[in-house]
């Protein structure tokens, strides 16, 4: 539905530059920006996307393809580099048993002239001593000859493991690559045929964006911990009754670190003297349904805001809109306005306090309308229904990533 896309590009505006946000202060806590809008790709643009997407993923079907064959080889036992490997750890082997000969060459030549007797020969012990002497260089030889290639058949396993490993890797990369690619599709499957769905619903509501909405009465400064009330203001500024309207009102917020605050640390209610008592928001953020409103009337809800004692202190903001009918005939979304204030630490003190004094003149007319007390401008508290799909808003990074895809999505219903 309208309100869907709005909220996500209002909320998503809000958290992509989190830094200005709370370095603003106050002086932006007054401020009121402009309603956020998002243009829908046409049916043709959304096929030419399809076919896009659907050319990627089999390219990365075959490339991951390619990179399983490309492990198989490089871990099989006939692949080069293994067949490298083994032979150049035989001829280590090969080099390791002549150098364990040539020592123990050196080691029976020297037995042979440590047994001479005391009378031999001078040409005996010089013939042992020569023999000795050969047997030492034979063996530094050996030995040499084992060293190069020990270091050869290292080298060549590695570089044999070296081979498997960049294929694990490329493989690794190629899979994931498919992942993305499959999941572009079916997005872009899923936006092509909803759109071709929603184009078979011609019904629609002309007149949305005549429908205004303005928080009053909202603190620039809130402190954890405390609660404060403040109101909605509703006008219709078509040129005729709208017989149901829904306000929504949605608060977010995020520590001074721009990371997303709990929404269990942030209670918003809502009440009519119709409704007695306080209610709380429903699960699709809205606060009840105005019915009748006339033209150029408008209508309030009071809102009250309970922050827990462990919000953290940062940057929050109440974002609200009201939905008239379910398809603007004009294809644009209905205004979804935000108003930013500043969290401070549970105990602090609000520095002026000072609420906001938005001009709350309705748009289209001056007539005003009671909430609930005549025909014009009833707000029933009535529940949500079990037919409209719940907000799908993510926090922090998160959503910044994701909200291009919640507003390419569908214009979902609500119920009446």
């Amino acid at each position: 539905m309208n309100i869907r896309r709005a909220l996500a590009t209002a909320v998503a505006a809000a958290v992509t530059a989190p830094v200005v946000i709370l370095s603003a202060g106050p002086a932006l806590a007054d401020a009121k920006p402009a309603a956020q809008t998002q243009q829908k790709p046409t049916i043709a643009e959304l096929e030419k996307a399809a076919a896009a997407a659907k050319k990627a993923y089999e390219d990365a079907l075959a490339t991951e393809k390619t990179a399983r064959e490309a492990v198989a080889a490089a871990t099989s036992d006939t692949a080069p580099l293994h067949v490298k490997a083994k032979a150049a750890d035989k001829e280590a082997g090969t080099a390791t048993a002549a150098r364990t000969v040539a020592d123990k060459a050196v080691s029976d030549a020297q037995f042979i002239l440590d047994k001479l007797p005391a009378d031999a020969t001078a040409a005996d012990r010089a013939a042992a001593e020569k023999v000795l002497a050969d047997a030492k260089k034979d063996a530094e030889t050996a030995a040499g000859v084992e060293k190069t290639a020990v270091e050869k058949a290292k080298a060549a396993l590695k570089e044999a493991q070296d081979a498997e490993v960049a294929a694990f890797k490329a493989l690794y990369r190629a899979t994931e690559a498919t992942k993305t690619a499959l999941a572009a599709k079916e997005a872009a499957d899923k936006a092509l045929a909803d759109a071709k769905k929603a184009a078979a619903e011609p019904t629609c509501e002309p007149g949305s964006l005549l429908v205004s909405t303005v928080l009053t009465g909202l603190p620039s400064q809130i402190a954890a911990g405390t609660s404060t009330d403040f109101s909605l203001r509703i006008t219709n500024g078509t040129d005729k009754a709208i017989a149901r309207l829904r306000p929504f009102t949605y608060v977010w917020a995020a520590d001074k670190s721009h990371h997303k605050v709990s929404a269990g640390l942030l209670h918003l209610q809502w009440s009519t003297d119709r409704s007695g008592g306080w209610k709380d928001v429903d699960s699709l953020h809205r606060a009840g349904v105005v019915e009748n409103l006339a033209a150029g009337a408008h209508t309030d809800v009071k809102l009250r805001l309970k922050l827990d004692a462990k919000t953290p202190a940062g940057q929050g903001f109440a974002f609200v809109a009201a939905l008239n009918g379910e398809k603007p005939c004009d294809g644009s979304e209905p205004p979804m306005d935000k108003y930013p204030f500043e969290i401070l630490a549970a105990g602090a003190k609000p520095g002026t306090g000072k609420a906001r004094t938005t001009d709350t003149k309705p748009l289209g007319g001056t007539s005003t309308t009671a909430v609930n007390t005549t025909s014009s401008g009833q707000l029933a508290a009535t529940g949500s229904s079990s037919a409209t799909p719940k907000l799908a808003l993510a926090g922090g990074a998160a959503l910044v990533v994701g909200a291009g895809a919640v507003m390419a999505a569908r214009r979902r219903r609500t119920d009446g």
